[in-house]
């Protein structure tokens, strides 16, 4: 699998109680020079942890047969919880590492990320982007066109209801 890049370090006060909606909102268009790859290892201890829950070091270590010394994981853990992509608690005298947020919202905010600063270096000419993006989609499914379009006129709909009552 390759490496995965995750948006900025997250910190845990920005979560809050909808962590989706606060991940969109955060990755939306921003990162920064702390913004590092996943690597390999990284990609593959979140991937076991997305299978299997929260895990010790030493479960990770066990899944991987002995492959990996149980010091190298560890200090993988420990930035994937600084990126705030895994939570700890400590249990005796090991850390228990949960993920903050599942599969499919990490990779929702990398989309949004992403896509947020692929705009933002285009803002001067944004089409080139967007039919590239639309090309891309059309390539892969009609159907997915459709739901395309069918999220940007539910958009535009609640775009229109905010302008009405006066919100943002």
């Amino acid at each position: 699998m390759p490496p995965l890049w995750t948006p900025g370090p997250f910190r845990h006060k920005l979560w809050g109680v909808n962590p989706q909606a606060n991940l969109a909102r955060l990755l939306a268009g921003a990162r920064d020079n702390s913004t590092a790859p996943l690597g390999s290892l990284e990609t593959e201890v979140m991937e076991l942890i997305w299978r299997n829950g929260a895990m010790s070091v030493r479960d990770v270590h066990e899944r991987f047969a002995g492959r990996l010394a149980y010091t190298t994981l560890m200090t993988t853990l420990d930035p994937l919880y600084k990126k705030s992509l895994l939570d700890r608690t400590k249990q005796g005298r090991a850390f228990v590492y949960q993920a903050r947020v599942n599969r499919g919202q990490f990779e929702e905010g990398l989309a949004a990320g992403l896509f947020g600063e692929l705009l933002q270096r285009n803002a001067s000419q944004p089409a080139p982007l967007l039919s590239c993006f639309v090309d891309a989609v059309s390539e892969r499914d009609r159907q997915l066109l459709d739901e395309l379009d069918r999220m940007i006129q539910e958009k535009r709909r609640t775009l229109n209801v905010r302008e009405k009552s006066g919100e943002k």
